[in-house]
């Protein structure tokens, strides 16, 4: 049975935890770097990445140059081009705009959802990547409105954990993924993954953090590459 766009929304709702508690600190961190409610909604719309939203602001409040800015912000929301190639195979039958949204909003935790869809064989379409990508969206916006509006009231959100939902939302879809997985393809998921650390560690000695997140991954799609044509 194909899947629809309201099975999408079903299965961004798991992740909305993540995106709702990432988006409330984003907004206050906005807020706080003295943004205003207009403004760290326009980011939320236009830039839609939570780590590129904590940079700019924090950016902004150091009066760092625009160029500066931009140049980070692309280093560090590169690693789409990965995913989006990852998941275009998956999708070449339909349109090319359909295409450019589904890619133009994909995230991690979308990214995350859809390879274990299709990790489990699960016949993932167009409708079913707009229902998870829009259900995401939405929530992503709302909930940095939110944060930007109580922001005065919430200075400081690590206090209340806000900044490890995200980590706590990934550890959950990994694990998910993992045990959807055959022995064999555990085995090869784990060598990616052990793959993906030492190279960070190494890396982060001699390189920015961005460069060293965006070599690593490279790296551990190179592996997992591999691996499956030696399968």
């Amino acid at each position: 049975m194909s899947l629809s766009f309201k099975d999408g929304v079903y299965a961004c709702i798991p992740t909305l935890l993540g995106y709702i508690g990432i988006g409330i600190a984003a907004g206050v961190v906005g807020k706080s770097s003295h943004l205003s409610v207009l403004e760290v909604t326009l980011l939320a719309v236009i830039v839609y990445a939570g780590a590129a939203q904590f940079i700019i602001a924090g950016l902004m409040l150091v009066a760092t140059p625009i160029t500066a800015i931009i140049f980070t912000v692309f280093l560090v929301n590169s690693r789409h081009f990965l995913m989006s190639m990852a998941t275009a195979p998956a999708l070449r039958q339909y349109s090319l705009l359909n295409n450019i949204g589904i890619g133009t909003l994909l995230t991690d935790e979308s990214f995350a959802v859809a390879m274990n869809a299709l990790s489990n064989k699960e016949p993932i379409n167009a409708s079913w990547m707009h229902g998870l990508n829009l259900t995401a969206y939405i929530a992503w916006i709302l909930s940095c409105l939110i944060g930007a509006l109580i922001g005065e009231w919430l200075p400081n959100p690590m206090q209340f954990g806000l900044d490890y939902a995200l980590v706590a939302m990934f550890i959950g879809l990994l694990y998910l993924q993992l045990i959807s997985d055959k022995t064999k393809s555990l085995k090869n998921r784990l060598i990616v993954m052990l793959t993906v650390a030492v190279m960070l560690v190494l890396l982060m000695r001699f390189v920015s953090p961005e460069m060293a997140i965006l070599i690593s991954t490279f790296a551990g799609c190179f592996m997992g590459i591999a691996m499956e044509r030696n399968a």
